[in-house]
């Protein structure tokens, strides 16, 4: 691919349905694809190619080694990359986890928020997000113990609820905290730190010149552009 070349090029050029050029191989790639174009799934995400997974180099895909620790660099770079400030990181493709550039967080934001409105104080959710909103940003098992989700069968319950409050775009990922071992060195597949996006990214990212409906219409007019072999329902279901 040529230094003019871009992402967004590359994918029309191509006449792919995502993106079949030069294969991403480190961080900062992954971040200039983001930021191109725009919505990118971490992994599988229902439109065939359409993921940060799918378009890694061969050297960067996951391996597992026969001592059972595993290298997997995609997995490693999230955390850098929501770090780094220029995308947002949650559960916002179908419950599915992945990036949003920073020029198309507010459309979703104000979609999202127009469709799941900020829930009942007394509500669960309401709870949850109070009582994130109280500490400011802590990892997913922290918030947990603080809501009393400890009994049997709490975590995969609490998940739930974690997972509609970043589809509705009241809670991000901050950041990935791992635990180390006796040398110091991290290891397994860390844990979300979850901050709320206002606490993050400040009001004015969540704000929106436009009407709710108008930014449906602007998110969906450029995946359709993005995916043009996706349907009107793959790219809906993406959206909602």
């Amino acid at each position: 691919m040529q230094p003019h070349e871009s992402f967004i090029d590359k994918i029309h050029t191509d006449n792919a349905s995502f993106y079949t050029g030069q294969e991403i191989s480190s961080c900062p790639e992954l971040m200039e694809c983001i930021r191109q174009v725009g919505f990118l799934p971490l992994l599988e995400s229902g439109i065939p190619g359409f993921a940060a997974e799918a378009i890694m180099a061969e050297e960067c895909q996951y391996v597992k080694f026969d001592d059972g620790t595993w290298e997997w660099p995609l997995w490693e770079w999230k955390g850098p990359v929501a770090r780094e400030g220029n995308c947002v990181y949650g559960k916002f493709y179908a419950g599915k986890a992945g990036f949003i550039s920073r020029e198309w967080w507010p459309d979703l934001y104000n979609w999202r928020r127009n469709t799941h409105p900020k829930p009942q104080e007394d509500s669960i959710e309401g709870i949850i997000l109070s009582t994130l909103r109280e500490h400011g940003s802590m990892i997913t098992r922290h918030l947990r113990t603080a809501c009393n989700f400890t009994g049997k069968n709490m975590r995969s319950k609490f998940d739930a609820y974690i997972t509609r409050l970043q589809m509705s775009c009241h809670i991000i990922t901050e950041d990935f905290v791992y635990p180390t071992d006796k040398h110091g060195r991290e290891y397994g597949f860390g844990w979300s730190l979850l901050t709320t996006p206002e606490q993050l990214l400040g009001k004015e990212m969540c704000q929106c010149p436009r009407t709710p409906d108008e930014s449906f219409q602007r998110m969906y007019e450029h995946l359709s552009k993005l995916l043009p072999e996706a349907t009107e329902k793959q790219i809906t279901k993406i959206l909602k």
